[in-house]
């Protein structure tokens, strides 16, 4: 291979491996990794109804904690 082909193969792939590195830090920057019991929650319960069950008894955990919540 000519020298100008190693050279134009190795700026661009310099190129595109620091345009990755800034898109991982702006990521990490403004949050998009810190939501760890959205996953979490998918994993534990298989449906809508299981997950929204589950998110109403965490808001009646909360308001018992808060002295809020009146059994039925």
């Amino acid at each position: 291979m000519d020298s100008w082909v190693v050279a134009m193969m190795l700026g661009v792939s310099l190129f595109l491996g620091g345009v990755a590195l800034i898109a991982f830090l702006w990521a990490i920057k403004t949050g998009q990794f810190d939501d760890e019991n959205r996953m979490m929650n998918q994993v534990k319960f298989d449906d809508e109804k299981e997950l929204n069950d589950a998110a109403e008894q965490e808001k009646k955990r909360e308001k018992l904690k808060k002295k809020e919540y009146q059994p039925e």
